[in-house]
C-alpha cells in the first residue's frame, strides 16, 4: 500500500482548470458527454463517426456509447454505472472495459472544485486497476508504472477537450 491506502498502480490521475463555474462543468462533463469525448479508436468502440456518447443522470443511470451498424441495427455498450451523483461537486461511476470479463470493473471519480471565481478544477481519478490481472489485455502489455501513466495521459487528452469545449462555450459572441 502506498500513502492512499491504495495499492501501487491502482489509480491513474488527470486534471484540467476551466473557465466556468463548478455548476456549468458539471452540467457540460455529464450532459454533454458527446461533444467533448473524443472520437476515434482510442477513445471509442463505434466505428467512425457513429457514435454517441450519454451518460443518464442520477445514481444507477448508464455511461454507454450507441452506435448503428453496418446492416442499421442500434448498438449499445454499456461502459458503467453511476454510483455517485452529487451535483455540481463530485461524480463517480464504474468503468468496464470493452475487453474487461464479466466481473471485472474499475472506477472512475470526477470532482469539480471551485477555483477563481467562475473556474473550476476538474479533477479525475480512474482506480481499482490493482484488481485487474498484470497480463489482461487492457494494458496493452505495459508494466504497472507505464499501463497507469499511459491511462493519464488517456484521460489527460479527454479533460483537454472539455477545457476547449468549456472555453468556446464561455467566449462572447
Amino acid at each position: 500500500m502506498n500513502g492512499t491506502g491504495s495499492l501501487p498502480g491502482d489509480r491513474a490521475r488527470a486534471m484540467v482548470g476551466v473557465a466556468i463555474a463548478p455548476e456549468a462543468a458539471f452540467a457540460l462533463f455529464t450532459e454533454q458527454l458527446d461533444l467533448w469525448w473524443r472520437r476515434g479508436q482510442r477513445f471509442r468502440v463505434a466505428p467512425g463517426d457513429r457514435g454517441l456518447m450519454a451518460m443518464e443522470p442520477g445514481v444507477g443511470g448508464r455511461v454507454f456509447e450507441s452506435w448503428h451498424d453496418e446492416a442499421g441495427l442500434e448498438r449499445v455498450r454499456e461502459i458503467g454505472r453511476v454510483q455517485v451523483w452529487q451535483p455540481p461537486h463530485r461524480l463517480v461511476f464504474s468503468w468496464v472495459g470493452a475487453n474487461f470479463a464479466p466481473g471485472e470493473a474499475t472506477e472512475v471519480e470526477v470532482r469539480f472544485e471551485p477555483g477563481a471565481p467562475g473556474h473550476t478544477r476538474v479533477s479525475v481519478e480512474h482506480r481499482g486497476w490493482a484488481a485487474i490481472r498484470p497480463d489482461h489485455p487492457v494494458r496493452h502489455g505495459q508494466e504497472t508504472a507505464a499501463f497507469v501513466r499511459r491511462t493519464a495521459l488517456w484521460w489527460g487528452d479527454l479533460l483537454t477537450a472539455l477545457r476547449l469545449l468549456s472555453q468556446r462555450r464561455a467566449a462572447p459572441s
